[in-house]
Parts: structure tokens; C-alpha cells; sequence
């Protein structure tokens, strides 16, 4: 390929969930369509992902986990505010309602933070090359703020920022879906400059959202890449710095392979969610590995990289 116009992360999230979601994470690598993956440490299949990221190269960073399952540091298994009266996460909504609350503990949400690291550190080997945060709980106000302090001082470069183009405008994209990722949206523009502040990096555009599930398509994604940025100065593209030298735009696609969990194996301790179970992630696999896509990257010279190729 001749000098790239885009530099492209395809991540897939999940990696770890149950067995089907690895394998077609795995396959979608593989074929060329992903190009770096997020391991839910809490997860019960994140050994064998790990296993797996190792023998097959792989990039692979975080997908810090606060909503779902239980927690990796024991010491905030049994009592915290960071779990509910069964011993789980709060989920994905209740954990936006404890933080509004004022009931969610920040020094306890740093202790997690830095156990899932570790344990991330003793499965792979290293630190994550990335994190990121499962639906998003690492923009959120004030959490953003330990996240941006932990991988600071960790000196873990790259985060996301999920703010969207078209988000607002996006055909077939279900209202409640809609809702929840601009309010998602709101809180990563207000984490911008508490992640610029500790000298976070994050590409210069970020999609996945209008392109989930059955709305992942060539077409789609022809017009999602279509609102690609121009680099300019600090702060005018969505990254704290040019991560590469204009005119090469830096994306990352967020996307969810696999193969549908069964209904009684994977997730984080309470059994696979909805989500995992649809048919949508076989859909996403068969359409990130379709040859018609990986030429549409090659013909508009889309290189599909890792976050330490920027």
C-alpha cells in the first residue's frame, strides 16, 4: 500500500467473555479485520484470551471493567460500594446512578482500577497496550479522573474518547440506544481535558456506535469513515497531540465479533448477557472479514494498524 490516508484500530471489545466470543475475535484477527482487542480481566474466559493473544500476536489492552460481575481485588469482593447486596458490579446503568448519587467510594474505584491491570500484567505478560472501559465507565465525571491518573502513572498511552460524528443523524439506530451514547458522548467531551491534562493519547476520530451490530455494513462504514477529520492543532481534532504526522488521520473502530455466547457459559459471573447472546456478533465477524471490505480499506488507503503503530 502507498502512504496510508487513515491509520485504522479495528478493536474488538469482550475478548475474554466465554470461548465463542474468542474464537471469533480470533478469526476476525486473523483475517485481517480487527487489529487490536480489549480483555475483560474479570471475565471467564480471559486466561484462554490471553492464552490466545500470545500465540497469535495480538495487540491487546484493557477493557477496564466497573459494571459487570465482580471485582478482581478481593479485598472489595465482600463489602464496598462498588457492588451491589448480591456482590456484582452495579451494571451498566446502576453504576451511573450510584456515581450520581455520591455513593461510589473513588479511592475504591482506583484500587480496582490498578488490581485489574495487575492481573491483566500476570495473564499477558505486560501492560495493557491500551484501556478502554466496558460501556464506557471511563468518562464518566469524576471516574475519568482516576482512569487519566492510573494510566498516567502507569505510563499507559492510549485511551478512547467515544464522541461519534453523525451519532445524532444515524439511520436504524434504536432510541434508547441513542440516548445512552449521547449522554456516553457529553461525558467523553467533558473527560478531554482531564485526559489532555495527564498527557492521554486517543486517535483523532473514533466510530462504532451508528455501526453496531446489523448497522455494521460496507456502506455504513463508507460513510462513517466519510466525516474523517482534518489534522490541525491541539484540540481542534479529538486527540491531545498529532499522534502521527498530517495529512494521516487516526480512527478506531469499536466493534463486538464472535460467535453467540450459549446461555449458560461466559460473561463475568452472572452468566452471558443479551448482548453476547445475539446473533449481531456473528453478523459483525461475517462482515469485518468480508474481502469486499478489507478492498475498500486497501482502494482508500485505510491501513488497519495497532494504537502502537500511530
Amino acid at each position: 500500500m502507498s502512504e496510508p490516508r487513515m491509520k485504522l484500530v479495528v478493536t474488538a471489545d469482550d475478548f475474554g467473555y466465554c470461548p465463542k466470543r474468542n474464537q471469533g475475535i480470533v478469526e476476525s484477527f486473523l483475517a485481517g479485520g480487527v487489529s487490536s482487542t480489549s480483555l475483560l480481566v474479570n471475565a471467564s474466559a480471559a486466561r484462554e484470551a490471553a492464552d490466545l493473544a500470545r500465540r497469535h500476536n495480538i495487540p491487546i489492552g484493557l477493557h477496564a471493567n466497573l459494571s459487570e460481575g465482580v471485582p478482581v481485588c478481593q479485598d472489595l469482593q465482600q463489602v464496598s460500594t462498588l457492588i451491589n447486596q448480591r456482590g456484582f458490579f452495579h451494571g451498566k446503568m446502576g453504576v451511573r446512578h450510584v456515581l450520581e448519587e455520591g455513593q461510589l467510594d473513588l479511592k475504591q474505584v482506583e484500587l480496582e482500577l490498578r488490581a485489574q491491570v495487575r492481573l491483566f500484567t500476570k495473564l499477558t505478560g505486560h501492560l495493557p497496550r491500551h484501556v478502554d472501559g466496558h460501556q464506557h465507565v471511563h468518562v464518566l465525571p469524576e471516574m475519568c479522573e482516576v482512569f487519566a491518573h492510573v494510566l498516567s502513572d502507569l505510563k499507559i498511552p492510549f485511551t478512547r474518547v467515544p464522541v461519534e460524528k453523525g451519532l445524532n443523524s444515524a439511520p436504524r439506530l434504536p432510541p434508547h440506544i441513542q440516548a445512552f451514547h449521547t449522554v456516553v458522548e457529553n461525558d467523553a467531551l467533558n473527560a478531554i481535558p482531564v485526559f489532555t491534562h495527564y498527557g492521554l493519547r486517543w486517535p483523532n476520530m473514533f466510530l462504532g456506535v451508528t455501526t453496531m451490530g446489523q448497522n455494521l455494513s460496507i456502506s455504513n462504514l463508507q460513510r462513517a469513515l466519510s466525516h474523517a477529520p482534518v489534522v490541525g492543532p491541539s484540540g481542534t481534532d479529538g486527540s491531545s497531540g498529532p499522534v502521527c504526522d498530517p495529512p494521516v488521520v487516526t480512527a478506531e473502530l469499536m466493534v463486538h465479533p464472535g460467535y453467540p455466547s450459549d446461555a449458560h457459559e461466559g460473561g463475568c459471573g452472572e452468566g452471558p448477557d443479551s448482548f453476547s447472546q445475539s446473533a449481531d456478533r456473528q453478523h459483525e465477524l461475517d462482515v469485518l472479514t468480508h474481502p469486499s471490505l478489507l478492498a475498500f480499506y486497501r482502494q482508500h488507503r485505510i491501513r488497519v494498524c495497532a494504537f502502537q503503530d500511530f
